[in-house]
């Protein structure tokens, strides 16, 4: 299994590549007033909307600060209605990609109601690594806010 590594503060993150249709360069967002801390806003991307969501401030930590390792993960995010959505995922820290034996994958015995995404590590020679479930990463009220159907 391949996946992309990225930090959230002192913490390793994965994300299958298999998931990411492109990695860009940190765009600027247009805000949505009233949206979530989690919701860094919106991109245009080839005459498209995509929202972008901070992957540091879904963990609860400080959201994405504009660095040289700090880049726009895009992803097809699975909707409610069973289609794939593009969504940009904000990522600080990003190291690059590595090969992970599948077999070394182990389940964490930790679930936690804020963070259902979270579950599954594999120990590395730099510490475990955090793999992330991305059709679990966001939470029902962000994902109903950014995938809602258009008002007639």
């Amino acid at each position: 299994m391949q996946v992309l590594i990225f930090h959230i503060g002192a913490a390793r993150f994965g994300l299958p590549t298999a998931a990411v249709t492109r990695v860009l360069p940190m765009l600027a967002c247009t805000a949505i007033p009233g949206a979530p801390p989690c919701v860094a806003g919106l991109v245009e991307l080839h005459g498209r909307a995509v929202p972008v969501v901070d992957l540091g401030a879904i963990h609860g930590a400080a959201s994405a600060a504009e660095r040289q390792n700090t880049r726009l993960l895009l992803v097809e995010y699975p909707g409610a209605d069973g289609l794939p959505h593009p969504l940009g995922l904000l990522a600080e820290g990003v190291a690059g990609t590595a090969r992970l034996d599948p077999t070394a994958v182990l389940d964490s015995g930790v679930r936690l109601e804020a963070a259902p995404q979270l579950g599954q590590v594999v120990a590395t020679d730099q510490g475990l690594l955090q793999l992330i479930a991305l059709q679990a990463l966001l939470p029902p009220a962000v994902r109903a806010l950014l995938f809602s159907a258009p008002a007639p």
